[in-house]
């Protein structure tokens, strides 16, 4: 009778793969990946054989089949035969699912780890909370990377001066609500005076922004998740910029709670305007006068004169029965025009 055992010397073993061989990545040590290609090559070869082709010993080779067994990626041996390799299109892909699922279990305790370490922190040395950022540079890295962290919500308050182009914030922003990031702003109303301020404003809401308007806010203000904070230290004309990252702390909180008072108090910008009610003009005239915004600048905006605005005011009060500008504001935004 023929030998129709596998003839380990005419067949040689997978080459060992590099150190960063991307099975490292779910779970599989380079030993155990060089088993495993071998199992695939030679399925006949019993433990004995994968040990000769491998250039180990037996209870090596136990040890890392153990360990397969527990990958996925062999079969215990069954009627037909001893140990198989499970598909590998098959056996790789649950591995890749189920390390996604430990790394998502990971990162869900993320928080609860960085309360404990920042918490440490302000043990050891408070002053670690605090980062100061000197430079426009630096300080739009930072902001870049306070964005990039967001994961619920982003909180600002919005007041110049502005140092630094509005378009690479707005694609920042953009970003943040395409992955369904919060997005709440106060802004000032001196800040709207500006049109490329109230232009950014506008192209806000319209991609989902909450945005509020009051006459002026406290200072420039980022809180990203309720956890970390970016305000200004100084702004000066000739100096450059400065700023401090504020870690989650009492600080942190406090400042959040500010910025829930004055979102309470503010206006809402830019609502959705019920068909017929205004005309074109009469609605942008409307949402500026409820941004709080002085005649002056809402003429510039509208291109008309002081004396024009104000008879276009005193039309709009009449139709509302408002005896103020003030009146006026709060009932166009009742009526959802505003």
């Amino acid at each position: 009778m023929a030998n129709t055992a596998p003839d380990l010397a005419t067949h040689s073993a997978p080459r060992p793969t590099p150190a960063a061989s991307p099975w490292a990545a779910v779970g599989v040590s380079a030993f155990d990946e060089l088993l495993y290609q071998t199992i695939l090559h030679q399925p006949d070869a019993d433990r004995a054989g994968w040990a000769v082709l491998t250039g180990t010993t037996p209870g090596r080779v136990d040890e890392a089949c153990d360990r397969l067994l527990a990958l996925g990626l062999l079969q215990l041996p069954d009627s037909m035969g001893g140990l198989r390799a499970v598909d590998p299109r098959v056996a790789i892909r649950a591995l890749i699912r189920r390390r996604e699922t430990e790394s998502e279990l990971l990162a869900a305790t993320a928080e609860e780890m960085a309360t404990v370490y920042e918490a440490g922190l302000l043990r050891e040395d408070p002053s670690r909370l605090l980062d100061v950022v000197s430079g426009e540079g630096a300080n739009s890295a930072r902001l870049e990377e306070l964005y990039a962290r967001a994961e619920h919500e982003v909180c600002i308050f919005d007041t110049p001066p502005y140092l630094a182009p509005r378009t690479p914030q707005l694609d920042l922003q953009t970003e943040l609500l395409n992955r369904g990031v919060g997005f709440r702003t106060v802004y000032a109303a001196t800040a709207l005076e500006d049109p490329d301020v109230l232009y950014h404003a506008w192209k806000m809401v319209e991609l989902g922004e909450q945005a509020r308007v009051l006459p002026a806010v406290p200072v420039k203000l980022l809180v990203v998740d309720g956890r970390r904070a970016m305000l200004p230290l100084t702004a000066a004309a000739a100096g450059g910029y400065c700023s401090v990252v504020i870690r989650h702390s009492a600080v942190t909180d406090a400042l959040q709670r500010l910025f829930e008072l004055a979102w309470q108090q503010a206006t809402p910008l830019g609502q959705p305007v019920a068909d017929g009610e205004l005309s074109d003009g009469e609605r942008t005239l409307a949402r500026l006068l409820a941004a709080g915004m002085k005649d002056e600048a809402v003429a510039r905006h509208l291109g008309v004169s002081l004396r024009t605005l104000r008879r276009r005011v005193s039309d709009l009060q009449e139709r509302l029965g408002a005896a103020s500008r003030f009146q006026l504001g709060m009932r166009a935004a009742q009526r959802g025009w505003v």
